[in-house]
């Protein structure tokens, strides 16, 4: 139990942070982050009861805070927690009663107003139907209400839930907690099953808020091509009619009510709006600004020709383009490795890049003139309708609108990407033959091509850049994520779409929460040692373990494979990992992530260790598996069903002990840790010491004999690493120094 201190908006637990401790609030209040929610959690609440493994959302001091912290990883160290402790027995139930109470009444609020919305939405639409027809005047089209649906719960409180906990805390919380209270089953059941059912309402929280976060802007949003704009059309044509435009206005208003009461949209630009149609002039045509971008019907556009028109190639170069293009649609086969289909895809391949470096140069800089057509070729590869189908291409046209849903801190689509190398926030990635770009500046300037001026101006500019990582990067790992190498062409193909866009779609939050899977289970996957110095407090040079989460970007393709491209940003060991997938899959995303981290793990290795990587006197993950699998058919400890498994192994693998490894790695995880036996003696000794699993899932298993011997000596080991740092932390404080975040979860590394 240790007692911590907050000032008024600093971070408590971050999003994704894993938890070990729960914390009672013993003075102020702390606010708890959903998207666009939040709870208040005051005096005596506790953080981390909702969680289990990984904090679901941010939790920010809402004033100055204390608070006590408790390690608590599940139902048995509850249960010491509360031991002989009356006050804080009675203080965890009640707040284990009352937190839910507030999730619930959250939960019912988010749930009327996704209904309210969506019955909201088709009724106004049908309202604008209706005046049109009765006025004669002809419809706009509005493509995405046509795959406008209501929200289908995955996570959902029943109806009884909400009526039980609505009984027990307006009329019988005291009686309730008198008897829940009486022994320690009953005590710790109720605050786990309370802790349970949380998790449920929050995930169901988090699926209603992106709901309304991603349809929003059917109603209003900045880019005015949304209902109220349809009805703002609609008013002047009526005016124009002679018409009373009265009930359109009644209309307008409600829109603005319905915005108000979701209590979601930008206020400023809803009084923007809403003021334009006030203020405007139905004689000479005029208001304060009308918007003019309307909703398009995709299927008519001529998508290839606005791309090349704004990558401003001239006429013949355009025609020569869209003729290639045409023929390859019109082949019979367009996936057949020879002949014409060959030759066509090996023309377009470089001319795709040749598009794309061109409409992103002039994107990057002017990004008002983006249009949806041009965001989906982009992010998608999208190149015309008629090579991806009209209802592909309707529903890639509405998910331009919400393309943050597909982004995160570290969760990039390509051209967020490329951004970020144009802006200087990310430096281009290495090459396919492992050279970075001021590499290959100095190899241009070592064999004359460029002067050492040239080389220094060219360090600092930031178009070469993006041009390094389009023809580097890019190109290559396109290709490899699509996972068909010798059927690849880099514009996307309907036949490619083998489920339908939003199943196929990797988003932000599926990335995250499969990569939050990996790390629950194996914690220590993305921890570096970094080095921690203070010398005026008495630390000169101190390695501490920090977790460092690799950066994801999506490449625009409908593919099947991951791409672990380079472990560190650059040649400092504490810079993310970049691993590429492709933006649709239609494999499981759990297996792709599991396979991207043990790639991560192998190259982090070899990484650290260097030349050494494969020298066994030099004891390191890669060394022991590469001593392993080299003189396996010597090795006493493997049977000759053993030797048979491993010799096939490295037959698929075409003998890459990497490739051997990652399988192994995928069933240490996925099976292993469940108790199900999958690998071999010596493979499995070897990934128990590298890539231990979490304390929780060595509790559990340290009682078989497979795995006892070498968890009891993993167990002891960090407990006198943990006990030195204890010790170098308390001379650290006495010196007067602080122990920073960083310190902190350091500590945490050695009791997970």
């Amino acid at each position: 139990m240790e007692v911590l201190k907050f000032q008024r908006d600093q971070v408590i637990a971050k999003k994704n942070d894993k938890v070990k401790y729960w914390y009672l609030i013993q003075e102020g209040s702390v606010i708890q982050k959903f998207d666009f929610s939040e709870v208040k959690l005051a005096k005596n609440s506790v953080i981390g009861m909702v969680e289990r493994d990984i904090f679901l959302y941010d939790y920010v001091a809402d004033e100055d805070t204390v608070l006590v912290s408790f390690v608590c990883e599940n139902a048995a160290d509850l249960k010491n927690i509360l031991t002989g402790q009356e006050k804080i027995r009675n203080i965890f139930l009640r707040s284990a009663i009352e937190q839910r109470h507030q999730m619930l009444y959250l939960y019912s609020d988010l749930n009327t107003k996704s209904r309210q919305f969506h019955t909201f939405v088709g009724n106004l639409y049908n309202d604008y139907k209706t005046i049109c027809a009765k006025y004669k005047i002809e419809e706009q089209g509005f493509l995405r209400l046509e795959h406008f649906k209501p929200l289908e719960m995955q996570h959902k409180a029943e109806a009884w839930e909400v009526n039980n906990s609505v009984s027990i805390v307006k009329n019988y919380l005291q009686e309730y907690l008198q008897l829940m209270e009486k022994d320690d089953s009953l005590t710790v059941g109720t605050i786990m099953e309370a802790a349970a059912q949380m998790r449920r309402f929050a995930l169901g929280i988090g699926e209603m808020e992106a709901y309304l976060s991603y349809n929003k802007d059917i109603l209003m949003n900045d880019s005015d091509n949304d209902l109220f704009q349809l009805f703002f059309d609609l008013s002047i044509k009526t005016y124009q009619k002679k018409y009373d435009i009265e009930p359109i206005s009644k209309d307008v208003s409600l829109i603005v009510k319905m915005t108000e009461m979701l209590n979601i949209y930008n206020k400023r630009m809803v009084t923007r709006r809403f003021n334009e149609y006030k203020n405007y002039d139905y004689d000479n045509g005029a208001s304060g600004g009308q918007a003019v971008r309307q909703d398009i019907d995709i299927k008519t556009e001529d998508c290839l020709g606005h791309i090349l028109e704004y990558a401003n190639y001239g006429d013949e170069e355009a025609e020569n383009i869209i003729n290639m293009i045409e023929a390859y649609q019109n082949l019979p086969d367009m996936f057949a490795t020879s002949g014409d289909a060959y030759t066509l895809r090996k023309k377009l391949t470089p001319i795709f890049y040749d598009i794309y470096l061109k409409v992103f140069m002039r994107a990057v800089k002017d990004e008002s003139s983006l249009t949806p057509i041009l965001e989906m070729f982009l992010n998608f590869g999208f190149v015309d309708v008629a090579l991806v189908g009209e209802e592909n291409a309707e529903m890639l046209y509405e998910l331009t609108a919400h393309l943050d849903i597909c982004q995160s801190k570290n969760i990039y689509t390509i051209y967020r990407w490329l951004k970020s190398i144009y802006n200087g926030t990310r430096e281009p990635s290495k090459s396919e033959f492992d050279m970075y770009y001021t590499d290959y500046l100095k190899e241009q300037k070592k064999n004359g091509e460029i002067t050492q001026e040239q080389l220094l101006a060219y360090q600092q500019d930031q178009e070469r850049k993006v041009e390094f990582e389009i023809r580097n990067m890019f190109t290559t790992v396109n290709k490899i994520t699509y996972g068909r190498i010798t059927t690849f062409c880099p514009m996307l193909n309907g036949n490619d779409l083998i489920n339908s866009i939003d199943k196929m779609l990797l988003t932000a939050e599926k990335l995250e929460n499969a990569l939050n899977e990996v790390r629950k289970i194996d914690y220590s996957a993305f921890y570096r040692e970094v080095v921690f110095s203070d010398p005026d407090k008495g630390i000169n040079s101190e390695r501490i373990m920090k977790e460092i989460l690799p950066d994801i970007i999506l490449m625009p393709n409908a593919g099947n494979r991951v791409v672990m491209w380079q472990e560190t940003a650059g040649i400092k060991s504490d810079t993310p990992a970049r691993i590429m997938f492709p933006i649709f899959t239609a494999l499981d995303l759990d297996d792709l992530m599991l396979e991207a981290v043990g790639w991560f793990r192998w190259e982090m290795c070899r990484k650290v260790m260097g030349v050494r990587w494969n020298d066994v006197r030099e004891k390191s993950l890669t060394a022991e598996f590469c001593d392993y699998l080299q003189f396996y058919r010597k090795n006493h400890d493997l049977s000759t069903e053993a030797k048979e498994k491993i010799k096939g192994s490295l037959v698929r693998a075409k003998n890459d002990y990497r490739n051997v490894f990652i399988k192994d790695y995928v069933s240490w995880v996925k099976f292993e840790s469940k108790g199900s036996f999958r690998l071999n003696k010596v493979s499995r000794d070897i990934l128990i010491r590298y890539c231990p699993f979490c304390k929780a899932i060595r509790d559990e298993l340290k009682s078989n004999p497979v795995y006892q011997n070498a968890i009891s000596k993993f167990d002891v080991e960090n407990a006198k690493k943990l006990q030195r740092y204890n010790g170098v932390y308390d001379k650290y404080e006495k010196a007067g120094g602080e122990i920073t975040a960083d310190l902190k979860r350091n500590l945490l590394f050695f009791q997970m």
